[in-house]
């Protein structure tokens, strides 16, 4: 389940009508979504888009996407840092973003003109769209670790552009995980 925060007013959200309410509220879609055929986090790409493949129509038909794919990230990935670097970064898409968490976990912030930032800690079950415009950036939780599926309206994919605001210096992509829980 998702943790929605708005770290300049101190407000926490971990409970998906408050969830939603507050997404919706500034553009952002969030549902959950349970496969219709058990998966195992590790199945292969098309094992993935055939278990979610009704979620995944409806989405298609009702936002226009016409590929879908999933994205597997992890500590070993190649030049990781380098690829993170680039949604560390204020930006915004001239299409939606669309990711279905399978595994890991990560942070995307949001940056909705004339409101404060918020922050959506995403991982396996979340589904998030984010609309065309919509300035925001991304990190991943201290795994470094992100499986999801991606569905995009050009079948080119979608490329950033950064707003140089710099806004992303002020916030930290904080994970809430066993490394931040203290012990007695």
């Amino acid at each position: 389940m998702a943790v929605v925060k708005i770290p300049d007013e101190g407000k926490t959200f971990d409970k998906e009508e408050a969830i939603i309410d507050v997404l919706t509220g500034i553009g952002i879609d969030y549902a959950r979504w349970e496969p219709t055929s058990p998966i195992a986090p590790d199945a292969p790409e098309v094992e993935i888009l055939n278990a979610y493949k009704p979620e995944i129509d409806i989405l298609k038909a009702k936002g226009g996407y016409v590929t879908a794919d999933v994205i597997d990230v992890n500590i070993s990935t190649p030049n990781l840092e380098n690829m993170l670097d680039k949604f560390r970064k204020e930006h915004w898409h001239d299409e939606d973003e669309v990711r279905f968490i399978i595994e890991g976990r990560g942070v995307f912030h949001i940056h909705p003109k004339g409101k404060p930032v918020v922050s959506i800690e995403v991982g396996a079950g979340d589904l998030i769209r984010l609309p065309r415009g919509i300035w925001h950036w991304f990190d991943l939780c201290d795994e470094k670790r992100i499986r999801a599926i991606r569905l995009f309206q050009d079948p080119a994919g979608w490329t950033p552009v950064y707003t140089e605001s710099g806004a992303e210096k002020g916030y930290l992509p904080v994970c809430m995980g066993q490394s931040d829980i203290s012990k007695p």
